[in-house]
């Protein structure tokens, strides 16, 4: 078989959603096939094809005590820009969701415009012997600030 033939049989049997890395040695018609990997969308390389970042403790479930709210980070970049909603039940978008290091410590700031809480920001600071995170929420309605702490949900 050719080639080119075994390359277009294999590539019809893993299907479009896979990614298939061949290499081959040897020359002419007797080439032999050296080493064939399958990467599936839904478990990505992760030797070099994902840097990891200070950022990568912060995706989860993140509950206030003082009253059921969560944040859901969903994803950080490499930048500290997060994929993150919060929730007092119904869910909210963020204005802005970001993470940074300050010194030695990790923060992040949130921001909530929707639903009436017109400027309302979280600013936190991640505690890595707890697990949590704490800070300050500012409720611009009110104008008044408070001390909060969200607990990761396991």
């Amino acid at each position: 078989m050719r080639t080119t033939h075994k390359r277009l049989l294999v590539a019809a049997l893993l299907g479009p959603a896979s990614t298939l890395l061949l290499a081959a040695h040897g020359t002419g018609a007797g080439t032999a096939w050296a080493q064939a990997v399958v990467q599936s969308p839904s478990r990505p390389a992760t030797s070099g094809s994902q840097a990891r970042t200070v950022f990568d403790v912060l995706p989860g479930r993140w509950v206030r005590a003082d009253g059921g709210y969560v944040i859901t980070i969903r994803s950080t970049d490499a930048a500290g820009k997060l994929d993150a909603s919060y929730a007092n039940p119904a869910a909210l978008p963020f204005a802005a969701a970001q993470a940074s290091r300050d010194g030695g410590r990790l923060t992040v700031f949130f921001e909530l415009r929707a639903g009436g809480y017109n400027g309302s920001t979280y600013a936190l600071t991640y505690d890595p012997s707890k697990d949590i995170l704490k800070g300050v929420y500012y409720q611009a309605v009110a104008r008044q600030s408070y001390d909060v702490y969200f607990a990761r949900a396991r």
